[in-house]
């Protein structure tokens, strides 16, 4: 999560990524359905975006593939348990969030999130 660089009023999440023509960081919007984002690279529509870590530059592990588009999907995952999966091609709004216990999960995730 960067703190310094917010959209809507909540930190970002802060991601390398690598283009077909280019390297550099994307911010994710952290408020879930939002799918806005700023980049310092032009992604073109349709564009599949490889993503990795901003402090060791792994790549995310991607283990399926989106059931709307086919391009890779990829996992960030949640401090408080569980992750959220994202679609890795621009335009393309396949995303969920995913607990493996759910009771426990869910639970630390509304006592952390408030919501």
């Amino acid at each position: 999560m960067d703190k310094e660089i917010k959209l809507h009023g909540y930190p970002s999440i802060k991601l390398n990524i690598k283009t077909e023509s280019d390297r550099g960081t994307i911010h994710l919007c952290s408020i879930y359905e939002c799918f806005d984002h700023e980049s310092d690279v032009a992604i073109k529509e349709n564009e599949i975006v490889e993503f990795a870590c901003p402090h060791c530059n792994k790549e995310l592990l991607v283990k399926e593939e989106c059931k709307l588009c086919g391009a890779p999907m990829v996992d960030l995952i949640l401090t408080t348990g569980g992750r959220v999966s994202i679609c890795s091609r621009k335009g393309c709004s396949n995303h969920y969030l995913a607990f493996q216990d759910p009771t426990t999960e869910l639970t630390r995730f509304y006592n952390e999130y408030g919501l």
